[in-house]
C-alpha cells in the first residue's frame, strides 16, 4: 500500500517553503505533491499530462489550495474538483491572503472545507487540519490519525 498524498498548489516559493516546513515541523507523514499552478493540480487530480501514468484511483487525502494562483485561481481549481465524482470529497483547504479572506468564506458555498491564512501560524494550521479531520469522521472517510496530520 502506498503512503497518503497531501497536493499542495502553490505558485509562491516563500510561501511554498512556509507550508512544507509547517508541515514537516507539525509531523505530517504523507508523500507532499506540489503543483505550481492550477493547471499542473488539475493535471495531477485527473492523470493528464505529466501525471496519466499515475493511478486515478490513487486521490489525495487533502489538497492545500493557494487562492490566488496565476491564470487558473483556486477557486476555479476547486470547482473543477467538486465538479468530477473523483474528487468530490477530497477535502480542500484553501490557503489566502488576508485581501482574500472575504473571498475565501464565499467559497465555502461552493465546496470548502476550510481555509488559513498566509502567512501560515502553525496553531492556526493545526486547528484547521483538526477540522478537516472532523470533516472526514462526519464524511464517513478514514480520518487522519494523531501521527498522519
Amino acid at each position: 500500500m502506498s503512503k497518503p498524498t497531501m497536493l499542495v498548489v502553490e505558485d509562491n516559493p516563500d510561501h511554498l517553503e512556509l507550508t512544507l516546513t509547517t508541515l514537516q515541523q507539525n509531523g505530517v507523514s504523507h508523500a507532499i505533491v506540489v503543483a505550481r499552478d492550477g493547471l499542473e493540480a488539475l493535471d495531477y487530480l485527473f492523470c493528464q499530462g505529466n501525471y496519466r501514468d499515475r493511478n486515478p484511483d490513487d486521490q489525495p487525502e487533502l489538497v492545500l489550495l493557494d487562492l490566488g494562483l496565476p491564470g487558473m485561481n483556486g477557486l476555479a481549481v476547486m470547482q473543477r474538483m467538486r465538479d468530477d465524482p473523483r474528487t468530490f470529497f477530497v477535502p480542500v483547504v484553501m490557503l489566502t491572503s488576508a485581501s482574500e479572506q472575504s473571498e475565501a468564506v464565499l467559497a465555502f458555498k461552493g465546496g470548502l472545507n476550510s481555509y488559513v491564512s498566509k502567512p501560515l501560524d502553525y496553531c492556526d494550521f493545526e486547528d484547521k487540519l483538526r477540522q478537516v479531520r472532523e470533516y472526514w469522521h462526519t464524511s464517513n472517510l478514514a480520518p487522519l490519525t494523531a501521527t498522519d496530520a
